[in-house]
């Protein structure tokens, strides 16, 4: 699955278009490298999402195409 839409269908950005934006702006990293928005996720990987002064680090769970808000957050877990 693209990381733009990983990113949207786990709810930890809003719209694709947004994830998109912060894919190209360089605000998102994959496994410690700046990755663009066609990058292709896989279980395991580790995103770190900047927003302003905080950065969110994640590690890939399960990646599905479709997610209820409910079932959303399962599909990562939050790093420190």
């Amino acid at each position: 699955m693209r990381l733009d839409k990983f990113l949207k269908v786990s709810r930890i950005i809003k719209r694709r278009t947004v994830a998109n934006e912060a894919c190209d702006t360089e605000h998102v990293e994959v496994n410690g490298k700046r990755a663009k928005a066609s990058y292709d996720v896989k279980e395991g990987d580790i995103i770190a999402v900047t927003y302003g002064e905080r950065t969110l680090k994640i590690r890939v769970v399960d990646v599905r195409e479709h997610a209820a808000k409910a079932d959303a957050a399962s599909m990562y877990e939050v790093i420190n």
